[in-house]
């Protein structure tokens, strides 16, 4: 598709490289080591100030230098880490030890080396070990379509327009999926604290960060509709596989089939239906609901609803709302490994909006829906987002291997 909408060249040549077969016969076929020099950076640690110069590891700039490496333009390429994600570079800068930096001679420009360094296959030469790796060796000898200086220039011009138009569609797309999430966010609170039915009569909460709510709800502390569950593990053999990330929740119907050595004794029971609050990171939305009976970490809090029929879905978007965490982080106190925890007592004193059951239900079935229509339009954003990136690669990796003729 890409070769019908740009022209090719009039002849090829073989090349000899697996990954480009062929390249335009007048174009020449050398190492990188040919166009530029490889530095190996340096540690930072001397060097960190609050202000000054760029300091660049594998994922970018992450902080500033009192002294600098190299003045000038540069293709920062990674050592360890994330190394197939270069980065090109102008004026005073810093690189750790992590990342090389190469300097283009006169016969390569440096927009041209940055454009074809992103094609290289970083997997093929990456070592086996526990981090990807690169050496300067197979960074110096990786062979590389080498056209004249001219249509260098004319390549990295293309390609700075274009990958310009294209980076510029990916903005707009991730930022009408963060209006998307927004949007959802708005109404989900407008659900839970407002309901389903605008004409509904309000009346004052009584609360002041909760504001209205429909008069025929009630407001009462969680105390009257949590009761916090303290059930420890005896056997402390239970197989570890996380229903979720936010949980780290672990199977406790599998005791003979462990497949890790760690002892969970001490890690606290839940059952379907309850509600897991990591207390470190109440502040951040960590709440869930338990899908399986199974365990937590002693860190966590696990609450049950004793009123009967109440719904816990309800209550954990309740508590994932933008009033609820402004109260959580209100409410935290004390600093665990940098987090503030979020003790029972104060989890127990927040206010709380109670909607009729049947109501609560509702609601649930309602966000059900909104989940599914936003989850959709979300996707379909996503798709177009990576077809556009998908595009971008093939698009260079054709430039500058000559497989379309730009100029």
């Amino acid at each position: 598709m890409m070769e019908a909408t740009y022209p090719a060249y009039d002849c090829y040549k073989e090349s000899g490289v697996q990954w480009w077969p062929s390249i335009p016969s007048h174009w020449s076929i050398k190492t990188l080591k040919h166009g530029l020099r490889i530095y190996n950076g340096q540690d930072h640690k001397d060097v960190l100030a609050d202000e000054g110069y760029p300091v660049y590891g594998s994922g970018g700039q992450f902080a500033f230098a009192s002294a600098y490496l190299h003045d000038g333009e540069a293709i920062l390429l990674g050592r360890k880490g994330t190394i197939d994600r270069p980065i090109h570079v102008m004026g005073k800068f810093w690189s750790v030890d992590t990342m090389f930096y190469a300097i283009c001679n006169s016969t390569f420009l440096p927009r041209f080396a940055y454009y074809y360094c992103t094609t290289i296959p970083f997997s093929y030469f990456s070592t086996a070990t526990a981090l990807p790796s690169m050496t300067q060796s197979d960074l110096k000898n990786n062979r590389i379509a080498f056209p004249p200086l001219s249509e260098q220039r004319a390549i990295a011009a293309f390609l700075d327009d274009k990958c310009a138009k294209i980076d510029g569609a990916v903005k707009i797309k991730e930022d009408q999926i963060a209006l998307l999430r927004e949007r959802r966010q708005i109404i989900i609170q407008d659900a839970v604290t407002r309901g389903l039915n605008p004409a509904a009569p309000m009346k004052d909460s009584g609360i002041d960060w909760i504001g209205q709510i429909p008069a025929h709800w009630e407001v009462k502390r969680n105390k009257h509709m949590f009761v916090e569950i303290n059930q420890r593990s005896a056997k402390g053999t239970e197989q570890h596989l996380s229903m979720s990330q936010k949980l780290g929740l672990v199977p406790a119907n599998l005791v003979e089939k462990a497949l890790v050595s760690e002892s969970y004794e001490g890690a606290k029971l839940v059952q379907p239906g309850d509600l897991v609050l990591n207390r470190l990171k109440a502040h951040l939305a960590v709440f869930s609901i338990a899908q399986m009976e199974g365990l937590v970490s002693p860190d966590y809090s696990v609450f049950h609803p004793f009123v009967k029929g109440a719904s816990s879905q309800y209550y954990e978007a309740l508590f994932k709302t933008s009033m609820f965490l402004g109260e959580f982080r209100l409410r935290v106190r004390g600093i665990v490994e940098g987090f503030y925890r979020l003790y029972t007592d104060s989890f127990m004193d927040i206010p709380l909006l109670i909607p009729p059951q049947a109501e609560q239900d509702d609601i649930v079935a309602h966000l059900d829906q909104l989940a599914i229509k936003f989850d959709a339009a979300v996707s379909i954003k996503q798709d177009q987002i990576a077809a556009l990136k998908e595009y971008k690669t093939s698009l260079i990796n054709a430039a500058v291997t000559g497989k379309i003729k730009v100029i």
